[in-house]
């Protein structure tokens, strides 16, 4: 916004909002774009124009809409600019995949058909009791470590080991892999670096990582999602292609780890920043449901997915959005909307009882890994307050560091004291 926009110009006429890269104050730049109006025009790291909903209504409208789609190659009228542009690269591992994150209609149908079976309650509560096993794993080294220094990192420690094991083992990455795997998301996620050299790295991560899993699982096949997904096929054969299967194992490999962190994390942060509600919990007045929803609410981990677009000019909130342009899926905005969830929606409140959040999508795009990460946060949480119950955090709140992402939503480090 420039100085001399007063924020009483028409959506049409205001100059775009560039969108911090970093993601240094998510919840600000959400009541800056508020103050604009329920749909403004913003410019993503890089320079690429897009539109942002500010309300939770639009937002849910516009991703249940059928005129929105999901697939650059379709439906976005600059999408051949990419090549163009060089501080655009960071977008394609976003919008340059072929996967269920993007495409629509009948693709995106084909693709949910194949890969969704994999994706069953059956699977989810099969991994329970290893999720168990892990968390415990993981709070008596938290233990040890606490023994050797005073505070520990719970992000690294904790919200962070827990869903890369336990993505690694549903999807059988072997050892060799797992870093590798860890370092792409983190790269991918890092919205701060637009220069074409971070990109470049980036698809030669996607290119050689996933491809590398997949010749693995090829010859050493396994109880795991990745020999599932190389093998599946549906009633009339069709199958995922090369390209796909690499650029679903993206999808649904980076969905399942960092948001997962990201909700654990955010979770012991709030809890341990309102002590009144902690307290509330460890009674019994609120439950752990109560508490991850909430969570998913305020502080959503994904709090901007890139990118949907108008297939038609799509006429709401009194603008119209014309057909190819960029729409930001805007989760924490939507979240912390008070025409919505009142005068407070900014604030931590777990005896809100608020389950409608936006979180983990809606609709044909919801996330199929949704039950898991709940799974894996409804056991976290509970176990790590429990075998803590005098933690809290090295630092105030406000001196963490965000994640460097527009996208992500959650803290570089969380440094804890057990006691």
């Amino acid at each position: 916004m420039t100085a001399t926009q007063t924020g009483t110009e028409s959506p049409a006429e205001q100059l775009p909002v560039a969108i911090d890269p970093f993601g240094a104050d998510i919840r600000a730049e959400s009541a800056r774009l508020r103050a604009l109006g329920p749909l403004v025009p913003v410019e993503l790291p890089g320079g690429i124009p897009a539109w942002a909903p500010t309300s939770y209504d639009i937002l849910r409208t516009l991703i249940l809409d059928p005129q929105v789609s999901k697939d650059p190659r379709k439906h976005w009228a600059r999408f051949g600019e990419i090549a163009d542009r060089p501080s655009w690269g960071w977008i394609l591992s976003w919008v340059g995949v072929i996967n269920m994150l993007s495409t629509y209609g009948p693709d995106h149908t084909r693709l949910r058909k194949l890969v969704a079976p994999s994706f069953t309650a059956r699977r989810t509560e099969k991994m329970r009791p290893r999720v168990e096993a892990i968390t415990e794993e993981l709070l008596t080294a938290l233990g040890e470590a606490a023994e050797r220094s005073e505070t520990v990192d719970l992000r690294s420690g904790y919200a962070q080991a827990l869903p890369m094991r336990i993505i690694c083992e549903l999807f059988g990455v072997p050892d060799q892999l797992v870093g590798d795997v860890g370092r792409l998301i983190t790269a991918i996620i890092n919205t701060s670096d637009q220069s074409p050299e971070h990109a470049a790295s980036v698809q030669r991560q996607i290119g050689t990582v996933l491809p590398a899993l997949i010749a693995y699982k090829a010859e050493h096949p396994g109880d795991d999602l990745t020999t599932e997904l190389i093998r599946v096929h549906d009633e009339d054969g069709d199958r995922l292609s090369d390209e796909e299967l690499v650029h679903t194992l993206l999808l649904v490999i980076g969905a399942g780890y960092e948001t997962t962190v990201n909700l654990i994390g955010n979770a012991v942060v709030l809890l341990l920043s309102h002590p009144e509600q902690l307290a509330a919990v460890r009674s019994g007045e609120i439950g752990w449901d109560a508490v991850v929803d909430e969570v998913l609410r305020v502080a959503p981990s994904i709090a901007s997915l890139p990118l949907r677009f108008a297939v038609t000019d799509i006429d709401i909130a009194g603008v119209t959005i014309p057909a190819g342009d960029a729409i930001l899926t805007t989760y924490a905005a939507a979240g912390s909307d008070p025409a919505h969830y009142g005068d407070e929606a900014t604030a931590f409140d777990a005896r809100r009882g608020a389950d409608d959040s936006l979180a983990f999508g809606i609709g044909v795009h919801r996330c199929i890994g949704a039950p898991l990460a709940r799974v894996e946060a409804l056991t976290a949480l509970p176990r790590l307050f429990e075998r803590f119950p005098g933690m809290r955090l090295a630092v105030p709140a406000e001196e963490l560091q965000q994640v460097p992402s527009f996208i992500a939503y959650g803290w570089q480090e969380i440094p804890i004291v057990l006691g």
